[in-house]
Formats: structure tokens, C-alpha cells, sequence
């Protein structure tokens, strides 16, 4: 847990280190089907694996903000994949656009959980990553997808979401959860009811 709360703290605080060397690059993948296009990014100056942190995009699909967070994450000697859940080109230019892309994964939990798994698979591929130490961190839909990853069994060692999806269609799959398990979430943030906090 201390692992998880030190993460958090130093992206939220955009902690850098001045001598990273990032690099930043497109990564294809596969789901049943699905092309998806990832971004990984690590610092070059780093020799050996590194733990790895995957980072799931918010409910408008992977861009900018999710990129540099992953290269934040770089810079404090991760190496960061931001998955890519909605698929290649897929990306909502409308809150409508978004709910609907967004809506067809919380409807599909099974879905979620192996479009997010794929990413996660992707990331543990890399030369630079250490598989046996991993995290995943989400951000609004990516929070929800984060914890249906832990949800699901992942083998990582810890899920962080921030500001994400509460609810729990089937409470029993809690059973499951191997990773520690942290969430940031705001006592007034109206899109999670307050019977969905309570539940969770």
C-alpha cells in the first residue's frame, strides 16, 4: 500500500527528475480482433527492467493528458503504457460520443476486463518492463476499468483509481482481487452517488 499511496502522491504533485532521457512511442496491439494503439514510455538512460505502471484513459479515449502522465511516470524510472481500450482511431470528439463509446464497456464488464487485460499484457511484453512488478492506474472511466482489472484476478501488485466508476455488478467477484487496491475519490463528486460509495 505504501507503494500505491507514494505513486499517487508524486503524479498528483507532477514530480519530475531532471536527468530522465524519455522516450515516447506508438504501440499496436490485439484484442479478439481489435486493433488497439498503446503508448509506452520509458527513460532511455535506464539500463535493465523496471517496474511498470499501465495507465487507462478517461472516458474521451487515450491522448495527450494520458501520454504525459505516462511520461511523468518515466521521468520518476517506471516504464509507463497507456492502453488503449476503445481501439485504434476510436476517439469520442463529444461528451455524447464518449458515453456511448464508455457505455458499451460498462455494459460488458467482461469486455472491459479483457480489453484492459490485453493493454496490461502489452505492457508486461516490453524488454524494459519487470512483469513481476506492475501496477495499473485509471482516471475517471479508466479508474472503473482499473478496479475491473483487480476485479477480474490481474496479476499486478496494485491498482489505483482516481475519480473512478464505483459500482460493482457482482460484489462477489471482490473475492477475486489479488493487488492492493487504493481509491481517490471526492466526498462531492456528483457523477458516483453516495449509495455507490457505500456499497463499494
Amino acid at each position: 500500500m505504501k507503494y500505491l499511496i507514494i505513486l499517487a502522491l508524486a503524479l498528483l504533485a507532477g514530480a519530475t527528475v531532471a536527468e530522465a532521457k524519455v522516450v515516447g512511442q506508438a504501440v499496436e496491439y490485439e484484442h479478439d480482433g481489435t486493433v488497439c494503439e498503446g503508448y509506452f514510455a520509458y527513460d532511455d538512460d535506464f539500463e535493465g527492467a523496471r517496474p511498470g505502471v499501465l495507465v487507462v484513459h478517461q472516458w474521451m479515449g487515450l491522448g495527450e493528458f494520458e501520454m504525459e502522465m505516462c511520461r511523468r511516470l518515466a521521468e520518476l524510472g517506471y516504464a509507463a503504457f497507456a492502453a488503449d481500450v476503445y481501439g485504434k482511431g476510436v476517439r469520442p470528439e463529444s461528451t455524447e460520443e464518449a458515453a456511448a463509446q464508455a457505455g458499451m464497456y460498462r455494459g460488458d464488464r467482461s469486455l472491459m476486463r479483457a480489453r484492459v487485460q490485453a493493454g496490461l499484457e502489452t505492457m508486461k511484453a516490453q524488454d524494459m518492463v519487470d512483469a513481476g512488478q506492475t501496477a495499473a492506474i485509471g482516471y475517471c472511466f479508466g479508474g472503473g476499468c482499473v478496479l475491473e482489472l483487480a476485479r477480474g484476478g490481474a496479476d499486478v501488485g496494485g491498482v489505483v483509481s482516481f475519480h473512478g466508476n464505483l459500482d460493482t455488478p457482482d460484489p462477489a467477484d471482490a473475492q477475486n482481487i489479488r493487488a492492493s487496491v487504493l481509491v481517490l475519490h471526492g466526498a462531492d463528486d456528483p457523477h458516483v452517488p453516495p449509495a455507490q460509495v457505500m456499497d463499494f
